[in-house]
């Protein structure tokens, strides 16, 4: 497999971006959580590319990203709870799930066929500007692999995905390093807590209340697969060390000195921006085995831990 172009993300790089979304072609971009593999959401043939590409089951939905909340009440309705959470957290990293507008550009396939889409607004800046030159939403799950870790690099996405994308805008490292966090705003029910993700519990239950936690097993969303953003070794989680025939992965200043460490200091920002690129690089290692430290379940702590937890889930 030949790895895909890497373009530079200045105006002639958008430009070819814009080019190959408009003809259908599926490319890698950055976002603030992780890089997208993105296509047209409009165009049924082209999102069903990005579902082949990274083998991902076609019940499983895809984020309609979107460059305004103008455009993303286009596409979803919007009460006056979603209308507070865009404005407190858009652009940024919060995919809201919404019914879906009757007249929606987001094609059935993206939305895997519910009445429901996911939608949000990144803040990064060259994705920005490629949604507001593309005047639609873009379709743009992670740029990996169904399952496997999510790429915070443009060269993580070039090798991973070949020549199966037509080119990679390089945006730089992402800054958050973990997905977005999804919450449902739908008719009659309280918000819910989909995913736990880049924006912490806390600090969307400022403005929503308390957020109800997901009712049933039906996939309503992106990243609620069980085995998932997993490496190629076993993980083994809140270890206190590790054993012969593992490496370790910690966290915080009590991990011994030399140890790969989410954050030393144990902050949980730097430990989430961190995790996928500590683990891709213990996969290199050829480890077979990585033992996990404990990381506090608290503030963004949430969503490393359920990154974890699905990494270490069963794989059939």
């Amino acid at each position: 497999m030949t790895a895909a172009r890497v373009v530079t993300s200045d105006t002639a790089g958008i430009e070819l971006a814009i080019n190959a979304l408009k003809r259908g072609a599926a490319i890698g971009i950055p976002t603030e959580t992780v890089y997208g593999l993105a296509a047209d959401a409009s165009n049924p043939s082209a999102v069903a590319s990005i579902y082949a590409i990274k083998g991902r089951p076609s019940f499983n939905p895809l984020i309609a990203h979107v460059a305004s909340i103008e455009m993303a009440r286009g596409e979803g309705v919007m009460d006056e709870r979603a209308e507070a959470l865009a404005t407190a957290f858009w652009p940024g990293p919060l995919t809201l799930v919404l019914p879906v507008a009757a007249n929606g550009r987001t094609c059935e396939l993206a939305r895997a066929g519910l009445t429901t889409i996911a939608v949000r607004i990144p803040s990064h800046p060259v994705t920005q500007a490629l949604l507001t030159l593309m005047q639609g939403p873009l379709a743009a799950p992670s740029a990996n692999p169904s399952g496997k870790l999510s790429p915070t690099r443009a060269i993580e996405v070039a090798t991973e995905l070949g020549d199966a994308v037509e080119l990679v805008l390089d945006g730089g490292p992402c800054a958050s390093g973990i997905e977005s966090s999804i919450v449902a705003i739908l008719p009659d029910s309280a918000p819910t807590l989909l995913r736990p993700g880049a924006i912490a519990r806390d600090q969307i239950e400022s403005i929503t209340g308390p957020l109800a936690q997901p009712a049933g097993t039906a996939i309503t969303a992106p990243g609620q697969l069980q085995s998932h953003y997993a490496p190629r070794a076993r993980l083994r989680l809140n270890a206190q060390h590790a054993e012969p025939d593992e490496v370790l992965l910690g966290f915080g200043p009590q991990a011994p000195i030399g140890a790969d460490n989410l954050s030393v200091s144990g902050d949980l920002t730097e430990a989430a921006a961190n995790l996928y690129q500590r683990l891709r690089q213990l996969d290199a290692s050829g480890a077979q085995k990585i033992a996990v430290m404990r990381v506090p379940c608290e503030g963004l702590g949430e969503a490393i831990n359920d990154r974890l937890q699905r990494a270490a889930a069963p794989r059939y």
